[in-house]
């Protein structure tokens, strides 16, 4: 990976929070190509490393193309592509709902695999879930794997199907979390609490309790038991929040909406 020659299309967050990952794993920024028609604020510091740009496609071949594009840009930024790539060059697609089918329509048959990262993903701190199709080799799936694990570590699928479980999971998921983050902050406003303290509270509670979850080995399930008291605080709030499968009925409901909507996006 550290020697292959790489065209990113797009210069946007996501593909350039991957971008900046591969320089720090030692990527030389020369053997990087931005294809975008505007420098926007998160490609501007990548430049200045190093990386190069061009607001159109070179006749130059690329080792591995990522597709960064969003996806109603799909149709008319990737064709443009096929001057730059070969029968072996790896295209590796971020574009929410694109399909490996409709990246083959748009590229040809070739190696393609489709990836599903989330926000925190900016941060360094995503995961991505991925499914490559029959073309990409195992040495595909070694690179592909080592890009994409610039933002978090990466999980594979066998069925492209699923990708669309994963979007409703870990895609969207992050929205779940910030919510919960505001109801959190709504309630402690409710029983008394400064709209600004309250929402610290909120903030650093959720993002801690992540953290945890991260560097424990304990399932979720022994954490929440490690904090409730027999007939104490926490007990008495789960009561609430677990009762009848509240939650988890709500959250089957919310995940299963979402899959059902990427699936339509999917099928266009």
């Amino acid at each position: 990976m550290l020697d292959a020659r790489i065209l990113l299309l797009g210069g946007g967050n996501m593909g350039c929070a991957l971008l900046g990952g591969w320089l720090d794993a030692g990527l030389q920024a020369s053997n990087v190509l931005v294809v975008d028609p505007a420098v926007g604020p998160a490609l501007k510091p990548l430049l200045d490393k190093g990386v190069q740009h061009s607001d159109s496609v070179p006749s130059d071949q690329f080792d591995i193309v990522l597709l960064a594009v969003k996806p109603q840009m799909m149709e008319a930024a990737v064709p443009k592509l096929k001057t730059a790539i070969g029968l072996d060059t790896l295209a590796i697609s971020i574009a929410a709902g694109t399909t490996v089918a409709a990246i083959e329509r748009l590229l040809g048959r070739r190696p393609v695999v489709r990836a599903m990262p989330n926000t925190p993903a900016l941060i360094g701190r995503g995961i991505t879930g991925a499914f490559a199709n029959e073309r990409v080799t195992d040495a595909g799936r070694k690179t592909a794997t080592a890009l994409l694990e610039a933002s978090g570590p990466v999980e594979w699928v066998d069925s492209e199907a699923m990708i669309d479980a994963v979007t409703a999971v870990s895609g969207s998921g992050p929205a779940y979390v910030f919510h919960l983050a505001e109801a959190m902050a709504k309630a402690g406003e409710a029983v008394g609490l400064p709209a600004d303290l309250a929402m610290r509270l909120a903030r650093h509670t959720v993002a801690g309790a992540g953290e945890l979850m991260i560097r424990s080995e304990d399932p979720p399930a022994t954490l929440r038991k490690n904090v409730t008291s027999p007939n104490g605080t926490t007990q008495a709030a789960l009561d609430v929040l677990m009762g009848e499968g509240r939650l988890e009925k709500l959250m089957e409901e919310t995940v299963r909406a979402a899959r059902d909507r990427a699936e339509e996006l999917s099928k266009g």
